[in-house]
């Protein structure tokens, strides 16, 4: 057989560094629209096979979630109670009443509140894809059609998508799922998260990756972002070979995070609960950069005792002897609202009454937060740092390190996910013992562009020079200040992009803790002054796509 003398190549996001090769797989195309045609069932016929089919799929992701477990067993119970809502099963009776069939009820009831919940934007409007899947799945029962989701070839395959609803990737087969390609969603999108999370061979954003056909072979590079189509023996090979010296990477003895030239930079975990150490430490975490404390207040109707958070800061800090642990303190409001902290309605939470501003109004809830740490401090040896969310001003960083002072707590600083608190770093870093950037709320709010509406996704990329040029400024007044600068979003475990935060300043990374690997492989590729150069090479680009490709390019130089 002849081979072909070029191969095409996609073109996308990488996830990673990791390289995979095999057959397609596309995910079905959404069901066509259900007709409008009348019934010629009574409607409590039709009511009565709706209801049934609801309380089916409703219990099919209760299942799924029970298996899942973690954040994923929340989102797909969240997707069942949303599939048995009274006023959407209202809104499907009333089209039933008018004569239509279930299926057009469902399909029409759910467009109707998906678009009420993408109008209100925030945290809602990202559960409106969430609500179609629901309707899918639906109306995928009342027609006796398999259920939309993940194809089983029965081999495994390269998984090509539009994008993956949570009820697919909470119990992805990694066994037979080789590699991902979608076609929307960007760096910070649910399924890229994912990716990351489970180390999945990943591309995203491959627009192009509609023509790809079931069967055909293609080669997916993360860390090129490109799927290659109809590629040559020599290519399957030489794939072949990075992927198993990259599996041979990962199971050589882990060192701290280094630059080429020896310049420490240590890799951190961000993790949500003390249950998750054992293995970050495993993985190679040389401590915490990131440790969220909402998952003791989310889940409560009121705040938990200073006993309960001593408890799991302990266990947290135990895990860690000797090692610095970056702590939180609780970042409510906006999508993670509390009853007990603030339950007045906002327009626009996300610009509302959150993070240090919430605590400030709830003092109590704070005091009792940094009793609890510093106790735990107290009967612990490892390094605890504590961190205030959402500072943007001079007074407020002096508000919480006076206040934390009095506490006991030894190291105190803020997040800079504001603007105004980049650019007034010189001044922040006086009174702070260290910044922690969190790139993700950072990127939003200086590209005004929600992170979790899926509309606006494609500004919610920190490789955006007007996002790098605040996180210089941040990594700059540390310099002067001699403080140290972490960085703890998203954008620590793109692999490229942690060169160019270190160039640009970060003096830590911290990620989840599965792409330290990626990550600490290529920052022992380049010096502190080739950092410097790459990341000169982003901050000179217009947008974002093309300070990715700059600094692909300096980096290969």
């Amino acid at each position: 057989m002849t081979e072909p003398l070029v191969s095409r190549e996609l073109r996308g996001v990488g996830i990673g560094l990791g390289v995979a090769q095999g057959p397609v797989a596309r995910m079905a195309e959404p069901a066509p629209a259900p007709s409008d045609a009348p019934s010629s069932l009574t409607a409590d016929e039709e009511k009565a096979r709706v209801a049934e089919a609801v309380a089916a799929v409703a219990r099919e992701l209760e299942s799924r979630g029970a298996q899942a477990g973690g954040a994923a067993q929340e989102v797909l119970e969240a997707q069942a109670m949303m599939a048995e809502d009274p006023s959407l099963a209202d809104e499907v009776n009333a089209r039933i009443a008018q004569g239509r069939t279930g299926e057009f009820a469902v399909f029409d009831a759910f467009a109707s509140f998906r678009d009420q919940l993408t109008a209100l934007g925030g945290y809602l409007g990202e559960r409106a894809a969430d609500l179609d899947d629901v309707a899918q799945r639906v109306i995928a029962r009342l027609r006796g059609e398999p259920a939309p989701g993940v194809p089983d070839p029965g081999h495994p395959f390269v998984l090509v998508a539009k994008d993956l609803a949570p009820a697919d990737t909470a119990l992805l087969d990694l066994d037979k799922v080789l590699a991902l390609v979608t076609t929307e969603g960007g760096p910070t999108s649910h399924t890229a998260i994912l990716a990351r999370e489970k180390s999945i061979v990943a591309v995203v954003g491959a627009t192009s990756a509609t023509g790809l056909r079931d069967g055909e072979t293609v080669i997916v590079d993360a860390a090129a972002g490109v799927v290659t189509t109809e590629p040559t023996s020599d290519e399957l090979e030489r794939a072949n070979r990075r992927a198993a010296d990259r599996a041979a990477a990962a199971s050589a003895p882990l060192t701290d995070g280094a630059l080429a030239d020896g310049t420490a930079i240590p890799l951190l975990a961000n993790l949500g609960n003390a249950d998750a150490a054992a293995e970050a430490v495993a993985l190679g975490a040389e401590g915490v950069g990131l440790f969220r404390t909402e998952f003791l207040f989310l889940s409560s109707s009121q705040a938990p005792t200073v006993e309960q958070q001593r408890e799991a800061y302990t266990k947290l800090l135990q895990a860690f002897p000797g090692k610095k642990v970056v702590v939180r303190v609780l970042d409510a409001g906006a999508d993670k609202p509390l009853a007990f902290l603030n339950d007045a309605h906002e327009e626009n939470p996300a610009l509302g009454l959150r993070g240090i501003r919430a605590l400030r109004a709830s003092e109590d809830i704070l005091r009792e937060q940094l009793t609890a740490l510093a106790e735990a401090d107290a009967a612990t040896q490892a390094d605890l740092w504590v961190m205030a969310p959402m500072v943007a001003t001079v007074e407020e960083t002096r508000y919480f390190v006076d206040l934390a002072r009095d506490y006991g707590i030894k190291t105190a600083g803020v997040m800079v996910e504001v603007p105004s608190s980049a650019l007034l770093a010189d001044r922040v870093l006086v009174d702070a013992d260290f910044a922690s950037i969190g790139t993700n709320d950072l990127t939003q709010y200086t590209m005004a562009a929600d992170r979790l509406l899926g509309s606006v996704a494609s500004f919610q990329d920190p490789w955006h020079p007007a996002v790098l040029r605040l996180i210089r400024e941040v990594g700059d007044a540390g310099r002067a200040n001699g403080k140290p600068v972490g960085i703890c979003g998203e954008a620590a475990a793109d692999p490229l992009l942690a060169v160019v935060l270190v160039g640009l300043g970060a003096t830590s990374l911290s990620m989840a803790p599965t792409a330290l690997a990626d990550v600490r492989a290529t920052l022992l590729q380049h010096t502190l002054d080739q950092a410097r150069t790459i990341a000169s090479a982003a901050l000179a680009a217009s947008d974002a796509a093309s300070a990715r490709a700059a600094a692909q390019e300096a980096a290969r130089s």
